[in-house]
């Protein structure tokens, strides 16, 4: 998917009444020191009509520069592909049989029980 009006810097939407979400959101930004931009979904999810609510509802979204959009765990892993030290999460997702699979699969499961598994991860 694309959409037909891209930021001009890598973008991050996110759930912004998900507090689960802000304290990963807050972790990420801190690994990608500057070189993404971060947003709720709330505050610019119109901007991209390409991008339905409920998409918006059900995952992070991150939109390249060029257009190109991402959901789930392939949204995070890569918007973290731009520190060197976070690349593999990427690659793996690409090359490594099964890893996207299984890292769609407990995306998932942590987004429909965002409440519960707070309360387990810090």
């Amino acid at each position: 998917m694309r959409v037909s009006n891209p930021p001009a810097k890598p973008l991050l939407i996110w759930d912004g009444d998900c507090r689960f979400c802000r304290r990963w959101i807050e972790r990420w930004q801190r690994i990608t020191m500057g070189q993404v931009d971060y947003v709720t979904s709330q505050e610019i999810g119109n901007r991209f009509a390409e991008i339905t609510r409920e998409q918006f509802r059900e995952s992070v979204v991150y939109i390249e520069n060029n257009g190109e959009v991402f959901f789930a765990a392939a949204a995070v892993f890569r918007s973290l592909r731009c520190r060197s030290s976070h690349r593999w999460l990427w690659w793996s997702y690409e090359h490594v049989p099964g890893f996207a699979a299984i890292s769609e699969f407990f995306y998932k499961i942590v987004a429909r029980n965002r409440e519960i598994v707070s309360k387990v991860i810090p």
